[in-house]
């Protein structure tokens, strides 16, 4: 299955991003369950961060990333790419 990027630029406030961040990563917790290989986290030096994970295609990735909290409640706005490995 083919790996996807979702690189996460904040858009609000520390404060609002937080009530979202147990939802979100219970979704993560729900797409590992189901095969997708999700991994999330944040930058350290600044607001945003990225999601990585696996789908059968860009439009289900793109399904994955739109039912994510963090999207539907406005937090974030992001690029969606498809990742190749190249050594594992």
């Amino acid at each position: 299955m083919p790996w996807f990027v979702k690189i996460e630029r904040g858009l609000v406030d520390k404060a609002t991003f937080d009530q979202h961040v147990p939802a979100h990563k219970t979704y993560v917790e729900q797409l590992i369950e189901l095969g997708h290989q999700a991994r999330t986290g944040y930058w350290a030096e600044q607001r945003g961060g990225m999601m990585i994970f696996t789908a059968v295609s860009i439009e289900a990735a793109e399904a994955i990333i739109a039912a994510d909290p963090l999207i539907k409640h406005g937090c974030v706005d992001y690029d969606l790419h498809e990742w190749r490995i190249v050594v594992e």
